[in-house]
């Protein structure tokens, strides 16, 4: 594995934790620059939870940026966070077929396991033991500050909140800093959990690091990942049922949009504040055909709802066909996805092992 530079990149980085959100879209489109010049200076931490099969809206939203990435050279580590799942809810049902279907849908849009380190949370021990002295560096108010969490508490399926949950953004500082990650592609409502790495990170340098970073603070890159509502006209969501998974074949996707929500006007515009659900179909449809999504609204004019879902069908159909192709060879040598995760858990293991090292010489308790 490549060793990466766990200082920040050349030019000097404004604290997270004191960006407004336009100040964090300006980092990130430097990062961007800094990124095509010397890819091989960043390291990536980015994942799921294994809760069921990945849809569109995680292919367009970060999965497509993930590959990009890694073909740029970046180096790049993908948890499948099996433990996370356990945050809200009281089991984990069907967790290794979840577990193998994330790893599916990670190879089928071009996930090289040769060149990123694909590996589950539960098998990095020392990846985990990091949450404890982590947690000593935050205080129990700033856990109830993050708006996250509150969100998260709110929408929890079980009806007590369990310990892991409140702890959450800490066991995710643990993730991105076990391997030193220093970019971390995250939405806008992700950035307060960033936040709270970089504190992390940070106080852990001030009360342990004797003058030196035992950990980089990691930059965000702000997706622009577009906003794609499911065929309801809510948000795309797994647990929702409402969302084309990239497993779909061809006649689960032409039935999944044939019954898409739309609207009662039959000309066809792009206009997402006053035609949310049409116009989500139509971003749909340009994301897959490589144009803007007027273009196909001009496209189609005034032939109505009926044409539109036709040329969304056809074209996730077409831009889909090459992904469940490779996705349905893997699937069928199963050995060969065990083999992934067992080769990119014993490289997430090597270095977390590293890592827990230095901090039990920096804490003075490497016995």
């Amino acid at each position: 594995m490549s060793t990466l530079a766990t200082t920040a990149p050349a030019t000097t980085a404004p604290s997270v934790d004191a960006l407004g959100t336009s100040a964090a879209e300006a980092r990130s489109a430097a990062l961007e620059e800094q990124i095509l010049k010397e890819p091989g200076r960043f390291r990536v931490l980015t994942g799921d939870r294994p809760t069921g099969r990945l849809h569109l809206g995680h292919y367009f939203g970060t999965l497509h940026n993930r590959v990009r990435l890694q073909d740029l050279g970046v180096e790049l580590f993908v948890i499948i966070a099996d433990y996370q799942v356990l945050t809200d809810r009281d089991v984990a049902d069907h967790l290794t077929e979840h577990v193998e279907e994330l790893v599916l849908d990670h190879l089928a849009v071009g996930v090289d396991p040769e060149r990123s380190t694909v590996f589950t949370h539960s098998a990095v021990p020392a990846l985990n033991q990091l949450l404890l002295p982590f947690l000593s560096l935050v205080s129990v108010a700033e856990l109830n500050r993050n708006p996250t969490v509150k969100d998260e508490i709110a929408h929890s399926r079980q009806a007590a909140v369990s310990g892991l949950m409140f702890t959450y953004p800490v066991h995710q500082a643990a993730d991105i800093l076990f391997c030193k990650a220093n970019l971390v592609p995250v939405g806008q409502d992700q950035l307060p959990h960033l936040q709270i790495t970089r504190t992390v990170a940070r106080r852990f340098n001030d009360r342990y690091g004797s003058g030196a970073a035992v950990f980089p603070e990691p930059d965000a890159l702000l997706s622009k990942a577009p906003l794609l509502l499911g065929t309801d006209g809510t948000k795309m969501s797994k647990s929702r049922g409402n969302a084309i998974s990239l497993a779909a074949d061809a006649d689960e996707t032409a039935r999944l949009i044939k019954g898409a929500k739309t609207d009662s006007e039959r000309h066809i515009a792009y206009d997402p504040a006053g035609r949310p659900e049409v116009s989500s179909l139509l971003l749909l449809a340009a994301l897959c055909q490589g144009r803007a999504p007027e273009e196909v609204a001009a496209d189609i004019g005034s032939a109505g709802s009926a044409a539109l879902k036709r040329t969304v069908t056809e074209s996730v159909n077409e831009y889909l066909a090459p992904i469940r192709a490779r996705r349905a060879e893997y699937a069928r040598d199963r050995a060969y996805l065990r083999r992934v995760l067992r080769e990119g858990n014993e490289r997430a293991r090597a270095v977390a092992d590293v890592t827990l090292a230095e901090v039990r010489t920096a804490m003075r308790s490497h016995y």
